[in-house]
């Protein structure tokens, strides 16, 4: 796939089929990510691909905590406000998908259940968690960034869906014991991944993106 349509064309899915994703396919995948750039070639990412057993029952886990009301502690803790411009662009999001959906994200019931379908994984056969060491720099923060551009990029290369999810890291402690990752490491991101239903309802709605005039500037 072109370079230039598949950054216009990806898009975040939020339904997926049922159908596996070969490991081979996979692995193919997070290669490719590899060659993102970083600061000094540091490479600061690692990855854990979740199937089967071990994804349903951390799904189960993380599905009991929000029941329980358990408080979420991510690493990266949520924003609490926005400036002005990009609150605009959030609300803008939040207005088109209830005018698409019906469904409010201003309204808590309807983050409770926005929150279990990420826990769920949308559905998806597969998860990805990306993580690093706590102690790296913003730089290296910014280049786990990079990688997760690279390899949803990649994925949507090869036919897969993918969604970053933000929900997905609410529980970083629990998460990180169950899956035996230290507690050295922050977690960054979750990343559901698999085959899109695009027939679905929740992936006909195309988010919108600034003119480009109202974000550059030109100085000659």
């Amino acid at each position: 796939m072109d370079a230039v349509i598949c950054i216009k064309n990806r898009m975040s899915i939020r339904a997926f089929t049922d159908k596996p994703v070969p490991k081979k396919l996979l692995t193919e995948i997070i290669d490719t990510a590899k060659w993102s750039p970083s600061y000094k070639n540091s490479q600061p990412w690692e990855v854990m691909v979740l199937s089967g057993k071990k994804k349903e029952a951390l799904s189960n886990m993380l599905l009991d905590l929000q029941e329980q009301g358990e408080q979420p502690k991510p690493d990266l803790p949520a924003p609490e406000s926005w400036p002005p411009r990009e609150q605009d662009q959030i609300d803008h999001l939040y207005a088109s998908r209830k005018e698409a959906t019906g469904l409010d994200l201003n309204d808590p019931k309807i983050i409770v259940a926005a929150k279990k379908a990420n826990f769920k994984f949308y559905k998806a056969p597969h998860g990805i968690f990306l993580y690093q060491e706590a102690s790296l720099s913003s730089w290296s923060l910014f280049d786990l960034g990079l990688f997760a551009q690279s390899l949803m990029l990649a994925a949507h290369a090869k036919g897969l869906g993918t969604v970053p999810q933000a929900f997905l890291t609410d529980y970083a402690p629990q998460i990180k014991k169950f899956l035996h990752i230290p507690e050295s490491k922050r977690l960054v991101l979750g990343i559901s991944i698999g085959y899109p239903d695009l027939q679905s309802p929740a992936n006909q709605l195309r988010t919108e993106r600034m003119a480009t005039e109202d974000f550059v500037s030109w100085q000659e």
